[in-house]
This record gives structure tokens, C-alpha cells and sequence, in this order.
């Protein structure tokens, strides 16, 4: 538990539903970090026709953060156990803020490959932090909810991102497009430092609040009372574990497709950007929405009486089967059908990827949450990097096709998922681990 800059004892003021407020930074740091990440995204079909760069090439820009983004999940998932959330993002956002605005230097690929390996690395602390601080601030009943209100930060970062971005490139060119985003974690820090501490030393708290959590975290710590703490590699030995590496390594890809490769793909089926960035916010809109109704949809089950596993199990189902909808744009150009099928997708994604995101701080104690999260992130990151090498190659390789260059890839992305679904389904369950107290009963 992060116990650096400890706040002084509570005071007679507090705020009601702290922890929402919590949330709404958690959100605000996943917006920010969405829009660092997502401004190459958009700019590449200019760079791409400036610099004479291949989808190929894209990809491997794309790779160059991915590889550490997939590292730095794992090896800042485990610290983050260890120095804490409030210390933790701090260190995390001021790092990606700087090399987001030194990105503007840039002078060619490599150049713009470092920068980028560099920004993967500073934000991907940024979910095993925000899982983390959802542990120790949300009951369980809603932590489903909460994991949604930060991880919608992703979608309303990728609506953003265009309009933010086009409008700096269009008057003053792509340097400041990557600079001028850069700045606003500096400004989230700010409000972070003020009001971030774990709930057992905020000033702010209430009693009720504080009892609240408090008596969440007793029922939890007497399924953890007499066990070890697993280390990795007694992590990876349970099938919970791997249940959730997979719930994320099968679907994120999916999303950072759609997330990274979305303006190349409608190039591809013929559609100008500019004209379109009316339509092309939907399926990030939507993911926002099916994040919420994921959440709900998950919380209202279990204060219905269903267990902690199969509500989160009846989301994941939907989930799986809905971005099977990506499967249709194949037989279409049109920019709104492509968007509805793919906002569809998104939803349906969305209720999936918060139920994955949320399982960490379900099965394990609190000590292992990050830890499991970055091996879940590195588990989707080494998935994406595949994914991403194959669209590189296999849609510059299909350029003679026009309009269908990207159609094998969009069916594979509305497979995986399903079978992903199935995965999760098998692993994540009671086993005698759980009955050991390895893993928390769902």
C-alpha cells in the first residue's frame, strides 16, 4: 500500500462519495494518456504520404510501442506493488508528458521509433495502477462500474484525438500536434498530488465511506488470513491466471486495430478522413457506452444475488459474441454502416475488456493486483504486436484489392474474441487453488 506523502489525519471537512471523485482522476489519466498515444494514429496517412512510409513501416512504428508497453506492464505492474499508486502514476505521467512533447523533435523513422518506445514505456504503468487504486478504493460490488469510468478514459481519448489533432495540424503542422497534447499531464498532476491518498490516511474521507471499504477489505482479507503471497511464477501456475492474461490478450488487439488502424482502414475502403470524422467517433462513443452498461449490467447481477464470477462470466458472453459483428464490413464501403458495425463491436467490447480488467483485483489479494494486471497487459501487448506485424504485411501485400486490402484481417478480429470468450470461460472458475487460498472464491 502506497504510504508515501502520507496526508495529515482527517479533518472535520469531508467530501461525500470520495471515491468517485478517485474514479474521475483515474478517468481523466486514461483520457490523457489515450490522446499521447493516439495522435500518431491519425497523423499517419499524411506521414505516410510525406515520408513514403509502407503500412509496414506504420506497423513498426506502432511495434516500437507496443514492445515496451508489453515489458513495461509486467515490470510496472510488480512495482507498482511496491511503491504504490499515488507515487507510481506520478512517475508514470510526468515521464510520457515530457516525451510526448519531445516527440515534436522528431526527423525521421527511427527518430520517431525511439520517442515511441519511450512513450510505451511511461504509460504503460497506467491500467495495474488504475486496477490497483479501484482495489483499494471500491467494494467489490462496484469495482465493475469503477474499472469502467477509468477504462472509458480510452474511448473518450480516442473521440477526442482527432479533432484536437487535426485542428493543430492543420494551422501549425505535426510538430504540435504531438507537443501541445503532451501538456495536459502536467496539469493532471497537479490535481493528483492534492488529492490522492490511500483511504485509511485521506483527509477527506468520511467515516462512512471509510467504514465502507474498510469492511470490504476485512471479508477480504480473511479469505487471504493464513496464506502466502504467490510470487510469479506461482501465478502463472493457476489457471485463473492465464484466464485472465487471455480475456485481454484475445480482445485488446482487436481494439488497438481499430484504436490505431482505424484512419488507414478507411483510407483503404476509399473514404476521405477529412469528411468523415463526423462518423468515425461513433465506435469510440459507443466502446464509452458499453463500458458503463458492462459495469452496470455486472454490479446489478450481483447485489441480485449472482456470485462475483458469473456476473462478470454473462458480460464476457456478450462481449464475445458481439464483436463478431466486425465480420459484415467486409461486404461494404459505405463510412455509417462501417461505423454502426463497428460501434457495435465496440460495445460489445468494451463490457468484455472492463470484465477483464476488473478480475485481477477479483481473485487476487490486493499485494498481487498489479502484478497480475501487468502480466494480463504484457499478455495483450505481445498479442498486438503479432497482430500488428500480420496487418502490416498482409494488407500492403493485398494493396491490388482496393477496397477489400484489409477484409482477412477484420474477419480474424471478429473471431478472436469469441474464442477468447471460450477460453476464459474454461479457466477462470473455482479450482482446489481457490480452496487453498491462492485465489479468492468467485
Amino acid at each position: 500500500m502506497d504510504t508515501t506523502g502520507q496526508s495529515p489525519s482527517r479533518s472535520a471537512r469531508s467530501v461525500p462519495n470520495l471515491r468517485w471523485r478517485i474514479g474521475g482522476l483515474l478517468f481523466a489519466s486514461t483520457v490523457i494518456n489515450y490522446i499521447d498515444r493516439q495522435t500518431l494514429s491519425w497523423l499517419a496517412p499524411y506521414l505516410q504520404s510525406q515520408y513514403h512510409w509502407t503500412n509496414s513501416d506504420y506497423a513498426n512504428l506502432a511495434i516500437a510501442f507496443r514492445v515496451a508497453y508489453s515489458i513495461g506492464q509486467t515490470v510496472f505492474g510488480k512495482l507498482m506493488d511496491r511503491i504504490g499508486t499515488r507515487r507510481g502514476l506520478t512517475l508514470s505521467v510526468f515521464f510520457y508528458s515530457i516525451v510526448s512533447m519531445l516527440t515534436s523533435l522528431a526527423s525521421g523513422f527511427y527518430s520517431l521509433a525511439s520517442f515511441r518506445f519511450l512513450l510505451g514505456a511511461g504509460e504503460s504503468p497506467n491500467w495495474p495502477a488504475a486496477t490497483k487504486a479501484v482495489s483499494e478504493w471500491f467494494p467489490k460490488s462496484e469495482r465493475g462500474l469503477a474499472t469502467a469510468l477509468f477504462d472509458s478514459g480510452s474511448s473518450i481519448g480516442a473521440a477526442i484525438t482527432p479533432y484536437l489533432t487535426y485542428s493543430i495540424y492543420s494551422r501549425w503542422g505535426w510538430r504540435p500536434a504531438f507537443m501541445d497534447p503532451g501538456a495536459l499531464g502536467f496539469l493532471w498532476l497537479i490535481a493528483w498530488r492534492w488529492l490522492y491518498y490511500p483511504p485509511e490516511s485521506h483527509p477527506l474521507i468520511s467515516e462512512g465511506e471509510l467504514r465502507m471499504i474498510a469492511a470490504d477489505k476485512r471479508d477480504a482479507d480473511a479469505q487471504d488470513e493464513g496464506t502466502t503471497r504467490p510470487r510469479w511464477r506461482d501465478l502463472l501456475k493457476l489457471p485463473q491466471t492465464w484466464g485472465t492474461i487471455v480475456a485481454r490478450s484475445f480482445t485488446d488487439p482487436v481494439f488497438f486495430f481499430i484504436a490505431e488502424w482505424f484512419p488507414i482502414y478507411l483510407v483503404a475502403k476509399g473514404i476521405e478522413l477529412k469528411t468523415s470524422l463526423i462518423a468515425v467517433w461513433i465506435p469510440f462513443v459507443a466502446a464509452d457506452a458499453g463500458s458503463f452498461f458492462g459495469g452496470a449490467v455486472s454490479g446489478y447481477l450481483i447485489k441480485r444475488g449472482w456470485s462475483v464470477g458469473a456476473a462478470r462470466k454473462a458480460v464476457m458472453i456478450y462481449g464475445g459474441i458481439g464483436m463478431t459483428l466486425l465480420i459484415p464490413t467486409v461486404f461494404t464501403t459505405s463510412l455509417y454502416l462501417i461505423s454502426f458495425l463497428f460501434a457495435f463491436a465496440t460495445f460489445s467490447y468494451a463490457g468484455f475488456t472492463i470484465m477483464a480488467n476488473v478480475l485481477p483485483s477479483d481473485l487476487y489479494h490486493s499485494e498481487s493486483v498489479a502484478s497480475v494486471s501487468g502480466l494480463s497487459g504484457t499478455g495483450a501487448g505481445i498479442g498486438t504486436i503479432v497482430a500488428f506485424k500480420f496487418i502490416g504485411y498482409l494488407s500492403d501485400a493485398r494493396r491490388s484489392t482496393g477496397t477489400h486490402s484489409f477484409d482477412p484481417i477484420v474477419i480474424v478480429a471478429g473471431l478472436v474474441p469469441f474464442v477468447g470468450m471460450l477460453l476464459v470461460l474454461l479457466l477462470v472458475r473455482n479450482t482446489q487453488a481457490t480452496d487453498q487460498g491462492l485465489v479468492r472464491r468467485i
